[in-house]
């Protein structure tokens, strides 16, 4: 008999794990607290750039697939993956939804169940938060009567190489029992699981993992602005780099970061560690600094260039290619457009975008969503390369536009500057 999975919130990184589990043989409920998620899932929409229409179409004929936002549906798991949301607030971490979730599955917790948190975290919370949740809603034990397990995602939405089944995945578990219970379970779903001895290194190295392109990223976007003050071209400089084979890691520079990971994760790990040692964090707080501030860069550069072709930026016609923090899909989750956004309107310009992973609901307030054709490109006063999504017809943008500043280096010639 096929063992029943719930896989609680059905965004980038559920909704692949759910349906991964099915094609595995498993039973899957996706829970999710957005209703109208739900209402698309049911329907065959996939709102996944990953997941396609069609695959989710399968999914659901199986009938061993249920996408529900009714709790009373999770009744009778055997595992329960957690996957929902760890935003900041205030420079705060925010587990409402962890601590919610706990609280949802603790109610059906039965003994011999595995629960395994993926949300990304500080070092202590599957322990000293998700555990105690789970034993006062249950009234069970662990390890006695539950496992209890974490496995940090590693999804990379857009990435056409490496996937859920094809990316190492790092387990770990409470305790011997539940550390076996995890990587039986991973084992039917991704090619290599990894384990590692403790629950708190598990989360830690997430939080290495996106600490390390963080800082990284904001050295290179630091170098990216002396470089161009001092006449420097970076993207030569950092492609001429990349040819050494050993000590050197290419990172580009581009108009912020986005994303659930990078703008959150290694602030979970500064907040933790003033929190429990009292020490500033001094490499992650100084990479905030810098990433934070690139969309004001870029809407300075855009400035200079509309002026030196005698042009304002009040009253300017401001093209944006991109909304999304990445290439090729259309997530907006701390997405560095959405400042570039904010800071060009309130300079008076007229902003509007085109980008067709992006849906309309989502785009910013006071933004016109446009496709990207000769006409628009040719009433632009500024076209900006913010995501250099594939679909775009870069040629088109190079001959019909008066003037591109790009941040992704994908436009050459006489109209064009780079970031």
């Amino acid at each position: 008999m096929a063992r029943r999975l719930v896989v609680i919130g059905q965004g980038y990184v559920g909704l692949p794990l759910a349906l991964r589990a099915l094609d595995s043989g498993f039973h899957v409920v996706g829970l999710d607290s957005d209703e109208q998620r739900v209402k698309r899932l049911d329907a065959g929409d996939s709102y996944v750039e990953d997941i396609h229409d069609d695959r989710l179409v399968t999914a659901l004929e199986t009938g061993r697939y249920l996408p529900t936002y009714d709790p009373a549906d999770a009744a009778g798991f055997d595992i329960c993956v957690i996957t929902v949301p760890t935003p900041l607030r205030d420079g705060v971490p925010d587990l409402s939804h962890v601590e919610e979730a706990a609280r949802t599955i603790g109610h059906h917790l039965r003994p011999g169940c595995l629960v395994v948190l993926e949300s990304t975290t500080y070092p202590g919370t599957t322990e000293e938060l998700l555990l105690p949740l789970l034993e006062e809603h249950s009234g069970l034990r662990a390890p006695d009567d539950f496992h209890v397990g974490y496995s940090p995602e590693r999804i990379d939405p857009g990435n056409p190489h490496w996937n859920l089944q094809n990316t190492p995945k790092i387990v770990a578990g409470l305790d011997a029992a539940s550390l076996a219970a995890v990587q039986d379970f991973y084992g039917r779903i991704v090619d290599r699981p990894i384990a590692v001895s403790t629950l708190k290194v598990a989360e830690l190295i997430k939080l290495i993992e996106n600490t390390f392109r963080h800082v990284n990223i904001a050295l290179i976007n630091e170098i990216a602005i002396f470089a161009d003050q001092l006449g420097i071209d970076i993207w030569e400089a950092t492609e001429a780099a990349s040819t050494k084979p050993f000590g050197f890691l290419p990172f580009s520079p581009g108009p912020g970061v986005g994303g659930h990971c990078l703008p959150v994760d290694p602030s979970y790990l500064s907040w933790q560690v003033k929190r429990t040692l009292g020490h500033n964090f001094r490499f992650v707080e100084l990479a905030n600094d810098i990433n934070d501030h690139m969309p004001d860069h870029v809407v300075r550069r855009v400035t200079e260039g509309l002026n030196a072709r005698s042009k304002a930026v009040n009253g300017s016609r401001i093209l944006l290619l991109g909304l999304a923090y990445k290439k090729n899909t259309g997530d907006l989750r701390e997405s560095p457009a959405i400042a570039v956004v904010s800071a060009l309107r309130k300079l008076g310009a007229d902003v509007r975008a085109a980008d067709p992973y992006v849906e309309p609901l989502h785009v910013p307030p006071g933004v016109a969503l446009v496709p990207l054709d000769d006409s628009e490109l040719r009433a632009a006063d500024a076209v900006v390369v913010l995501a250099d999504h594939d679909v775009f017809d870069f040629e088109l943008v190079q001959r019909a536009s008066r003037y591109i500043f790009d941040t992704r280096n994908r436009c050459a010639g006489p109209t064009v500057e780079r970031l």
